[in-house]
């Protein structure tokens, strides 16, 4: 009997030994996800930048898309098919004027036409002479003639009247005919319509793709405008009327004003990925959207002209010590803050203090808390202390529940909760609802 007890007791002892190391593990798997999510052991990645790059002081090495200068007005010229071309007095890259010959067409056969016509009409103009002289004589008889011979005459006459009228009738087609051809004669050189300079000559009619394509294009000379690229990824970053500033590849000190015009999302382009500047790009084969710039001058710019396109954020107003655009800032508990990176590259909320505000620019001045060299990102909601932060934005997973938080119906909670996004209630200044606190 003791022995059984022994034995129940042994069992009881190990049975609270198993229940306290899974209690154990439990709360150990508990304190695991809280400290790994955290510490960003969930992959979450955000891209940051540096003070410099979102200032725009690294003169437009980033953030930006490639261009190229364009005429404002372009002459598409299509050749008639039914003519041959004979002499071609351009080539590409040659500067017309407005009345330029470009081209001639081959006119050979359209004097043979002419020549061959005009026999066709004499002969019409003799058959007709003819018929008249006939009637002219039908009619005499007809008068001398006895009562039963009248209706044979007066038959005869009608008939020669009737033939009469389809000869005229066949002149008049064979001067149309005639008018034609001389036409072409007379239009056999066309000239440009407007001064620029020859783009494009393509005898084939159709381009690489099979698409149709004007036999000669003209680029227009003076005002120009901005084509740029951008790829499917970043396409709706832009928006009509946004201010942008174009800047030379190969002189730092040209930069030129204007803004976007059109993003011709119909258009798709092959290109590649590269053709937007940002660091980091995949090389990835992407559909590229032309859009367009109109600028406040054109000094300076040459047709052709590779050029560097960013959006404007006041980078040429130049402003002593660090200034970020309001929306960088986040406001909490009367205190002003910013998404940062660490040494170990995990983001954290770093306390910033203010300095003045810009009412133009929007920006804020930083006398505090940052440098040149900080790197921090936007602040969308849903970021939390811990996440790793990386300098190359191909490294982020956009499809990451982090950035789409209603794709599975949770959220990843920010760091203290609610995240006030700055905005300035309406009728306030920013400083009114903004205002520095010092720590």
């Amino acid at each position: 009997m003791e022995n059984l007890k022994k034995l129940d007791l042994s069992k009881n002892k190990n049975r609270w030994l198993l229940l306290g190391g899974l209690g154990v593990i439990v709360v150990s798997i508990i304190i695991y996800q809280v400290v790994f999510k955290s510490a960003g052991g969930n992959n979450d990645k955000v891209y940051v930048q540096t003070i410099e790059e979102i200032m725009g002081l690294n003169n437009g090495a980033s953030n930006s898309y490639s261009g190229i200068v364009e005429a404002t007005q372009t002459q598409n010229i299509n050749k008639d098919d039914s003519q041959k071309v004979n002499e071609i007095f351009v080539k590409v890259g040659d500067s017309v004027e407005e009345g330029t010959p470009l081209f001639s067409y081959d006119t050979e056969d359209a004097y043979y036409q002419i020549s061959s016509l005009t026999l066709e009409i004499e002969g019409i103009d003799n058959q007709i002479a003819s018929l008249k002289a006939q009637n002219e004589e039908l009619k005499k008889e007809k008068a001398e003639a006895p009562d039963d011979k009248q209706l044979e005459y007066t038959i005869q006459i009608q008939d020669n009247e009737m033939a009469i009228k389809e000869q005229e009738y066949t002149k008049k087609i064979k001067y149309a005919d005639m008018n034609r051809y001389q036409q072409a004669i007379d239009n056999s050189v066309v000239t440009s319509k407007i001064a620029g300079v020859v783009k494009s000559i393509n005898n084939e009619g159709y381009d690489q793709f099979g698409n149709t394509q004007a036999f000669m294009s003209i680029m227009a000379t003076g005002d120009y405008l901005i084509k740029g690229k951008v790829d499917e990824q970043n396409v709706f970053s832009l928006t009509v009327d946004q201010p942008v500033l174009v800047r030379s590849r190969v002189d730092e000190t040209k930069v030129w004003k204007g803004v976007i015009t059109l993003i011709d999302t119909e258009t798709v382009e092959d290109g590649n990925s590269n053709d937007y500047m940002m660091g980091g790009g995949s090389g990835e084969s992407t559909s590229q959207y032309p859009f367009y710039i109109k600028l406040e001058k054109t000094d300076g710019l040459l047709l052709g002209q590779h050029v560097l396109i960013e959006l404007d954020y006041g980078q040429t107003t130049k402003l002593e010590g660090i200034w970020l655009d309001e929306s960088y800032i986040v406001f909490e508990d009367n205190k002003a803050y910013v998404w940062a990176s660490t040494n170990s590259h995990k983001l954290e909320k770093r306390s910033v203090t203010l300095g003045e505000y810009n009412e133009e620019l929007m920006r804020y001045e930083i006398t505090e808390g940052l440098t040149m060299e900080d790197a921090i990102t936007w602040p969308m909601p849903g970021l939390y202390k811990g996440i790793t932060t990386v300098r190359d934005e191909s490294e982020v997973d956009y499809n990451s529940p982090l950035y789409n938080p209603d794709s599975n119906g949770e959220e990843v909670p920010s760091d203290d909760g609610m995240i006030d996004d700055g905005a300035v209630d309406e009728g306030a200044t920013p400083n009114d609802t903004k205002e520095p606190i010092a720590e």
